[in-house]
């Protein structure tokens, strides 16, 4: 099964890749000035970008990564705040919403069905496209091999990725939830449209209702950094995951080649290699390609999380054998092992179900697209 996580993870990791650059290319096009350049000329640019970042400037990898996640909190909490104004009618409009779209429409929308079927299939959904989101915070352990102290700082920052999720997450998500409906004509049109950028934006819609014109292109500007960073940051991974292969003989052993300063120029080079895929989208449309790629990385993460599933199982089962207090241990979670037996079973269900809106009507391209990462796990 290591072998499989690892392979998983490095695959996981170069799609991921091609979704953020497909991502950024998206959004590049939401100012019309962009919108007459071929998409390639994006996706070449953002390739070729990421790459030098990987291999000449990694020195400063640290220190990118920091101001660019530095503009992504500033730019959410700034957004939390903005909800919390408008939602108590400090808008232009001084509307007072509250939690009026909760009762019309709903807070929950139904598909692919009415009434309570309906609202649980969109709430099973939710959880599909959740799970996108959700992975790679893994990534705080793989950084455990670099880390300073990291007997103390791992279990610091994995205590800290809870309340980060809790605080952004779960909070921008109420946000978007009051400030506008479900039913929302322009939210409807831009997806039915495929408008470019951040036009299908929930919350550059209730900027745009809220009268605040100037906010948007602010909006677009910051998914822009944070798609470009996130691909600099797959690449960098993935790339670590194939050197740490080869260093476990699992992967061919001339990738263990690095320049002066350490870096795994074969490895990003092959790692890279993947983003060509994301050239699709100069045939199928940039939005539809992403989509793609967020199915294929969301069961290649489920898989991730399942097999840290099974491995606690029986990293736990391990130590009651042997007689070791987990009290013993640096970090612990509670309620252990059934936490881990209920993500695995959670997780299990997901990966099952995830594809179930593509049976009616039957859709090949979206069936693959679902289902192709269960196979690849398997084989591997």
């Amino acid at each position: 099964m290591g072998f499989a996580v690892g392979w998983n993870n490095w695959y996981q990791s170069a799609i991921t890749l091609c979704a953020e650059i497909s991502a950024a290319a998206v959004v590049i096009q939401f100012w019309e000035g962009a919108r007459d350049t071929n998409v390639a000329a994006w996706i070449s640019l953002i390739i070729v970008l990421i790459i030098c970042l990987n291999v000449f400037a990694v020195a400063i990898y640290g220190e990118a990564e920091f101001c660019f996640a530095s503009i992504k909190i500033i730019t959410i909490v700034g957004l939390l705040i903005f909800a919390f104004i408008i939602d108590l009618g400090g808008g232009p409009t001084r509307d007072r919403l509250g939690f009026r779209y909760w009762n019309n429409p709903g807070a929950m929308k139904e598909f692919k069905g009415t009434g309570d079927k309906g609202r649980f299939l969109g709430f099973f959904s939710v959880l599909v496209n959740a799970a996108f989101s959700y992975g790679g915070v893994e990534m705080v352990a793989v950084a455990a091999g670099e880390a300073e102290n990291p007997r103390y700082n791992i279990p610091k920052a994995v205590r800290r990725v809870f309340w980060r999720i809790l605080f952004f997450y779960v909070l921008g998500s109420l946000a978007i939830g009051v400030l506008i409906p479900y039913n929302e004509k322009s939210l409807l049109g831009a997806i039915e449209n495929g408008e470019p950028g951040g036009a299908q934006s929930p919350w550059v819609i209730a900027v745009y209702r809220a009268g605040v014109p100037v906010l948007p292109s602010i909006i677009n500007a910051v998914i822009l950094t944070s798609a470009t960073s996130s691909a600099n940051a797959f690449l960098f991974t993935g790339s670590r995951y194939l050197y740490a292969l080869a260093q476990n003989g699992q992967a061919p052993r001339f990738l263990l080649k690095c320049s002066k300063r350490g870096v795994p120029y074969f490895c990003i080079a092959i790692t890279a290699s993947i983003s060509l895929l994301t050239y699709m989208s100069c045939t199928s449309g940039a939005n539809v390609v992403f989509q793609w790629f967020q199915n294929l990385v969301t069961i290649a993460s489920l898989f991730t999380w399942m097999s840290v599933s099974i491995a606690y199982i029986r990293f736990h089962a391990a130590l009651k054998a042997q007689g070791i207090d987990r009290s013993t241990l640096v970090f612990k979670s509670p309620f252990q092992p059934y936490t881990a037996y209920f993500s695995l079973i959670f997780f299990a269900i997901i990966t099952i179900f995830n594809g179930f809106y593509v049976f009616g009507p039957f859709d090949v391209n979206s069936f693959v697209t679902a289902y192709v990462g269960i196979p690849i796990y398997f084989v591997l």
